[in-house]
């Protein structure tokens, strides 16, 4: 048979290149889809040429393997709705960071040295917290575990023990002493047993609000860990390391960049069980008042601009393409539309802005917080279509867990409409004050049907 490694490290290489080119690509909307499918061409590519490394057994079962994760994968991903698709992203970054803890599990099995094993022991740690911690944020978003915090007393004292010694067996691993009185296979499993479990006492106490730090932060992880894996084999994996090195850093600037978007630091999410407990000892002034669908109709076709802030809620409700026909005939009839994005408003980076594009509007109506907030005092109406927290005006107000939370100050505009199910608090678990404004009127109902109504009612006008 003919020898072609020779072709690897070119090959590697060349997707390293295609790698970087696709995650350029991934940073503006109108490119991310190519940046994608340039990215995954990229994977493709490395993962063929890998069948030509000397020595390789295991063809059929590697095939098999990889002809059923992609088959389920490919599944999974076309019939997934885009409410769901937090849950997978956490799920499948969870698979990567669980991937990289078993191929160091097999390499510190195998023979090794040193330097490689310590590599492999590190990789190994941060793969399965990224794994077990990545199930339970898919657990909690699926809403098959609770959402909020969830809290013991000693929960932190607990969870630093835990790491300890999670470190203490690692280093155990590497040193092999003798006066252990259980086998090195036992160690290695206790040492992935407790590395696993750290991951899940970890991310219990970190609420709904928070998770889309968590799964940038978790697929900052797993990146790091499959490059030191990269660095961990006798002879460097030289595509290993690249690519984890692109995704944790790029995972670590979308984390630094999530919680920045929420003022707050990195310890504060990890440690501040934020939202575990409701708002209490704040008294709200006003009352809720309610609109109907021709009400909010003859505001917009009076106004002089209106703006759209979607939230979780209008995914949940996909009324993403409501909300386009609404857009579309608020503009025939010569009312600007504009759409005000909050980093986080969804369950994940980016959540609002491919719903919105999945339902054809246009990614020059959608604008960020510093963009659209000097806007909103002069706007005649801003429907909030199932968003709370980014709008919520406690915001402002010294004393309040969200204090100093940059928001969408869509308070300040001449009417605002507040699209809602019912009267419910967000994820954080604070009362709204928007709500109880004198410029504020709720539309209660499902956001898909109200929408729908209001859609009518304006063809009527």
């Amino acid at each position: 048979m003919v020898d072609l490694s020779f072709l690897i490290d070119p090959v590697y290489i060349a997707t390293i290149i295609i790698f970087i080119v696709g995650l350029q690509r991934m940073s503006h909307p109108l490119t991310a889809r190519s940046g994608i499918i340039w990215a995954g061409a990229a994977m493709l590519i490395a993962t063929l040429v890998t069948f030509l490394t000397p020595d390789l057994t295991n063809f059929a079962l590697i095939a098999i393997a990889i002809v059923i994760g992609g088959g389920l994968g490919y599944i999974a991903a076309k019939r997934v709705a885009m409410t769901d698709m937090p849950q997978m992203v956490a799920i499948y970054n969870g698979m990567g960071g669980g991937a990289a803890a078993g191929i160091a599990a097999v390499h510190l099995l195998g023979t090794t040295t040193t330097v490689t094993s310590s590599l492999a022991v590190i990789g190994g740690l941060i793969g399965a917290v990224s794994f077990s911690g990545s199930m339970i944020a898919f657990l909690k978003l699926q809403g098959w575990m609770r959402p909020r915090p969830i809290t013991f007393p000693a929960q932190q004292v607990i969870n630093m023990a835990v790491l300890i010694l999670a470190v203490i067996s690692g280093v155990l691993v590497l040193l092999q002493p003798s006066w252990i009185p259980i086998s090195y296979t036992a160690l290695l499993s206790l040492f992935f047993l407790l590395s696993l479990g750290f991951g899940v006492l970890m991310t219990l106490p970190i609420g709904g609000a928070d998770m889309p730090v968590v799964i940038s932060m978790f697929n900052a992880f797993t990146g790091l860990a499959v490059g030191l894996d990269g660095f961990s084999f006798a002879t460097p994996n030289y595509a290993m390391v690249v690519a984890g090195i692109i995704v944790g850093a790029a995972g670590t600037l979308l984390t630094i960049m999530m919680a920045r978007a929420m003022n707050r630091s990195i310890t504060n999410i990890l440690f501040g069980a934020f939202g575990a407990t409701e708002e209490t000892g704040t008294e709200i002034h006003g009352s809720m008042k309610p609109v109907d669908a021709d009400d909010v109709a003859i505001m917009l076709a009076y106004a002089n601009q209106a703006i759209i802030v979607p939230g979780y809620g209008m995914a949940v409700a996909q009324a993403q393409q409501k909300v386009k026909e609404l857009a579309d005939l608020l503009e025939s009839k010569n009312i600007p539309v504009k759409f005000a994005i909050h980093p986080v408003a969804g369950r994940m980076p980016g959540h609002m802005n491919v719903l919105l594009a999945e339902a054809g509007i246009s990614y020059d109506q959608l604008f960020d917080r510093d963009e659209i907030n000097p806007e909103f005092p002069d706007t005649d109406v801003v429907l909030v279509i199932g968003a709370n927290d980014v709008v919520n005006p406690a915001a402002h107000r010294q004393g309040s867990p969200l204090y100093g939370m940059p928001i969408l100050d869509v308070e300040k505009a001449k009417n605002v409409i507040v699209l809602k199910r019912g009267q419910g608090k967000g994820f954080a678990g604070i009362e709204n004050d928007l709500f109880y404004r004198d410029n504020t009127r709720m539309l209660y109902g499902d956001a898909k049907e109200t929408i729908g109504t209001v859609v009518q009612a304006l063809k009527k006008l």
